[in-house]
């Protein structure tokens, strides 16, 4: 399957259609200071795990006894989520590949949710003496919770610093179709599948790529509103079909899927696949993206031999893939019999940590007129805007944000 062009479906259907916006939402390299690694954040004891959870559902008026009920797969780690060593991995590894490109830029790494906090960082990078920070955020697609809320945290952070009139930030654009987070994730599936193969189970092999689910009202508010995609049906290789809405958090995530399996179709062409969900949380009532990795395993055709996942939403093993995928969709494949192998994330592999700092070089040159890195982009939809409107992933309550135009 290749991926389908999208040219952008207008607000109304008396507008011609237009190109996408954000790939012509750019603006001119400059100077920076310093980088900021932006993450989630994890618990890194058992006594962490509730304070955690406080500072991630904060607002909602959850009790900490229901907190206590959705703690177990941090309980059964020892309360040790593995984000925070995989940032401080892939914080060593800019730090190398910066110093390698002689670049000059020191790396700061602060969290929405634990620490380090990107207050914290804030106050660190300032006291230093930088005072023009580029944001490298770990999240690759487009979203209310892997942007817009980083964006708003970080204004937060400088309220909160006091340090909103002394310090710049500016965030590198989405990479989800840049070649430094696509090349190893068509790695990890070819891979994956030529394992299976290996072991006697590529008669009949499935690909599905696994990604956070999210409510479909935020879905659908996903990405600039100036084009949105077509919101045609697209049928996929096992005979279904994907989201039908009007966001681009889908439609990033099933071009990428889409454009792996055109890579990798010299060796596996007719290996059918299909994008699932996995994570949910929240309200049982309100709508979310499906189906879940686990229905979707359960429906698959009796004769499938061998399945291969791909966290495709996420950029390093932390708990949603370790407890959602290595646990709870293995055991679903154990209970039909079904061999699994769940490829890698993109992780700290070096052309990976290499195309971070290719988009840090799309921002930042070493002087004034210096030409900046030119933009990669490997589907008709990038590259991604650097800044964002004001209605980019907005939510019925919009704060103050950072990198918005």
């Amino acid at each position: 399957m290749t991926g389908r062009p999208v040219t952008g479906r207008p607000a109304t259907d008396a507008e011609p259609l237009k190109p996408l916006a954000a790939s012509s939402r750019t603006v001119p390299a400059t100077t920076y200071d310093c980088i900021l690694l932006a993450g989630f954040g994890g618990p890194e004891g058992q006594d962490d795990v509730i304070p955690y959870l406080r500072n991630v559902t904060r607002g909602r008026g959850i009790p900490d006894e229901r907190l206590e009920e959705v703690s177990h797969h941090y309980r059964h780690f020892g309360g040790i989520s593995p984000i925070n060593e995989q940032n401080r991995e892939l914080k060593a590894a800019l730090e190398g590949e910066i110093a390698a490109r002689g670049l000059g830029l020191p790396v700061y790494w602060g969290n929405r949710f634990w620490a380090p906090y990107l207050a914290d960082a804030l106050a660190e990078l300032h006291a230093d003496g930088h005072r023009r920070v580029l944001v490298v955020v770990t999240t690759a697609f487009a979203s209310y919770s892997g942007c817009r809320a980083y964006r708003e945290d970080l204004a937060t952070a400088l309220e909160q610093t006091g340090l909103a009139g002394e310090l710049h930030l500016d965030k590198v654009r989405q990479y989800f179709d840049h070649p430094g987070f696509v090349e190893p994730n068509v790695r990890a599936v070819r891979e994956g599948l030529r394992s299976l193969v290996a072991d006697g189970k590529g008669d009949a092999m499935h690909v599905m790529f696994a990604t956070h689910s999210i409510p479909t009202a935020a879905a659908d508010a996903s990405g600039p509103r100036e084009a949105l995609p077509s919101g045609e049906p697209v049928p996929t290789g096992a005979g279904e079909t994907w989201y039908e809405g009007g966001g681009w958090y889908v439609e990033q995530q099933r071009a990428v899927a889409a454009l792996i399996m055109d890579r990798i179709a010299d060796e596996f062409p007719e290996v059918p696949f299909s994008l699932v969900y996995q994570s949910r949380s929240g309200d049982p009532s309100t709508p979310w993206l499906e189906p879940d990795v686990n229905l979707a395993i359960e429906q698959l055709p009796e004769d499938t031999s061998g399945l291969a996942i791909s966290a495709i939403g996420f950029v390093s093993d932390h708990m949603e893939v370790v407890w959602d995928l290595d646990n709870e969709a293995r055991d679903t494949c154990a209970e039909r019999g079904l061999a699994m192998v769940r490829v890698p994330t993109v992780g700290v592999d070096p052309v990976f940590v290499s195309g971070l700092v290719d988009l840090i070089e799309e921002r930042h040159v070493r002087a004034p007129g210096d030409q900046p890195r030119e933009r990669q982009a490997l589907t008709e939809l990038g590259p991604w805007q650097d800044v964002c409107p004001t209605d980019c992933c907005r939510t019925r309550d919009p704060k103050p944000t950072v990198a918005s135009c």
